[in-house]
């Protein structure tokens, strides 16, 4: 645990897999982020546990409300993406890291575009999955679908009530829903679209198909506005 002065009222959460800081700099050093309501446990284990680690060394951290980076509770106003990748630069910095890669999925993907775009100094490469600047309508229709989560599948919803409880996870969800209707109406969907021309590193965008929470034409959208992009 650790105080990121001035930017969380709790200790942020975060963990690594394995190295010291003795030799944290002659690695690959990665910052994964993860999508909404997870935790670096529930999303990235296999790879803090399995990842080779003479090649690489990974941290991962529980955003506030997240995880083990609790209490408070999560908050969420509509620049809560940019508060977390601002909280995720002094978490790098804290650390006495100078350049990273990031890992981001879903909003962590998010989180790691703003972040490369507000601290390219900091960021040496990024690759992100499931990722977007905006949203359209039809995610709105899909997210109001599955804003009851008990109606998710079990393999879903299990893990997460395992780890924030029934009560704080579907309120925690509802918030996120009712956050992104919010951008929608009052930014024209507008999550990070400035953003993507700031990205001076390179960058990987892998994006499936038939991914059931954004629409395809986003992969496009980064493609083009994201310069050094694959």
């Amino acid at each position: 645990m650790m105080e990121i002065g001035g930017c969380s009222a709790a200790p942020l959460y975060h963990r690594g897999n394995g190295h010291s800081r003795r030799v944290i700099s002659s690695l690959v050093t990665c910052l994964v982020l993860f999508a909404t309501t997870g935790s670096i446990w529930s999303d990235f284990k296999p790879q803090l546990e399995k990842l080779n680690r003479s090649k690489f060394t990974l941290v991962a951290w529980d955003p506030p409300g997240y995880g083990k980076s609790r209490p408070p509770d999560r908050e969420f106003s509509l620049n809560f993406l940019h508060d977390d990748a601002d909280i995720a630069a002094k978490l790098v910095q804290s650390l006495g890291l100078n350049k990273i890669s990031l890992l981001g999925w879903s909003d962590g993907g998010i989180t790691a575009m703003i972040l490369a775009a507000k601290y390219p100094q900091n960021v040496d490469r990024m690759l992100i999955w499931g990722a977007n600047a905006y949203i359209v309508e039809e995610e709105l229709k899909i997210y109001e679908s599955i804003r009851d989560v008990s109606r998710w599948s079990e393999r879903m919803r299990a893990p997460l009530v395992a780890l924030y409880g029934e009560e704080y996870f579907q309120n925690t969800w509802s918030r996120w829903v009712d956050t992104f209707v919010s951008l929608y109406r009052e930014r024209q969907g507008d999550i990070c679209k400035d953003c993507l021309p700031l990205i001076q590193c390179r960058t990987l965008i892998a994006h499936g198909m038939k991914d059931p929470m954004i629409a395809p034409e986003h992969l496009n959208y980064l493609l083009k506005h994201i310069k050094a992009s694959r």
